[in-house]
């Protein structure tokens, strides 16, 4: 399959990577250089000047952007993928976006014969270069079902959530309940450690106990007790995406004081750790103020 991918950030890259195994490659990155220097590295792999380039000679073409505004960005004006895609072929939008600007773009799309799916992902970076993300779609039965070959170089698990906006809104909540648990956890574990607790002691009974979760179980045995603190995902990415739960819930007239304070609390911690914070860094935060480290 002829493949146009845009966005070679931190999951982006790994995805593009996979593609490039399978797919005719075509990539295309606001970051010009770093578009060069992956086709550097990736025999076959073509270099587009311009998002109209990228999608002229697709099939289906990927975006993996920040915020779906930056994917409606990238559709209009003379180099934009609107003039270079064909009646036919399907986009595929693996951003962490949000349903009604999903949506606002699918309808877009369709009045011009193009198939478009909402597709974000779960796994992050590591899972993304083993080939072993969840993709969570929005779309038609038929374009899930295209959707499903475009992204098999990168998915171990693709699983069709409702009409367009649906993986958006999944992919949304997914991450206010994994921001839920990484706060939750920096106050428990840091209150145990101060109550002289070994943090490996707390830990596995934790994961042998009903408060368990994923930030448990993988993340903080893997890179808090570790030390390692990896830069794999922005706070201010996560904090994006509470939102998008949050003004979900809102339009939907559901109260969500727990995602609204989870919001409040990710926002401020976004303000005080800085832009290039990572999605664990509240738990470093935690370990300073109470003065305690959770190593072990």
């Amino acid at each position: 399959m002829r493949v146009g991918f845009a966005g070679l950030g931190a999951i982006g890259t790994p995805m593009a990577t996979r593609c490039a195994t399978v797919h005719e490659l075509t990539v295309w990155n606001r970051t010009g250089a770093r578009a060069t220097a992956f086709a550097g590295a990736h025999r076959g792999v073509r270099v587009a000047a311009t998002p109209r380039e990228l999608a002229a000679s697709a099939d289906a073409v990927i975006t993996c952007l920040p915020t779906s505004a930056d994917v409606a960005a990238l559709l209009d004006g003379p180099d934009g993928l609107l003039a270079g895609l064909s009646p036919g072929t399907i986009v595929v939008d693996c951003t962490s976006g949000d349903p009604a600007t999903s949506r606002r773009i699918g309808e877009r799309l369709a009045t011009l014969g193009i198939a478009f799916v909402d597709a974000p992902l779960s796994g992050g970076p590591p899972l993304a270069t083993e080939g072993r993300l969840t993709v969570m779609c929005g779309g038609s039965t038929d374009d899930v079902r295209r959707a499903e070959a475009v992204v098999a170089p990168f998915a171990a698990k693709v699983v069709h959530m409702g009409p367009v906006g649906a993986g958006h809104a999944m992919k949304a909540v997914n991450n206010a309940l994994l921001a839920v648990n990484i706060l939750a956890l920096a106050e428990g574990l840091v209150t145990l450690a101060k109550a002289g607790l070994a943090p490996r002691a707390m830990i596995d009974v934790i994961n042998a106990s009903s408060g368990r979760s994923f930030v448990s179980e993988v993340l903080v045995p893997d890179r808090v007790l570790t030390g390692a603190w990896p830069r794999l995902f922005r706070l201010a990415l996560l904090e994006k995406d509470i939102g998008i739960a949050h003004d979900l819930a809102h339009e939907l007239g559901v109260p969500d004081a727990v995602i609204s304070t989870t919001r409040e609390r990710c926002r401020a911690l976004r303000r005080e750790l800085g832009e290039s914070a990572d999605y664990l860094d509240p738990i470093h935060a935690a370990e300073r103020a109470a003065g305690v480290e959770l190593r072990g």
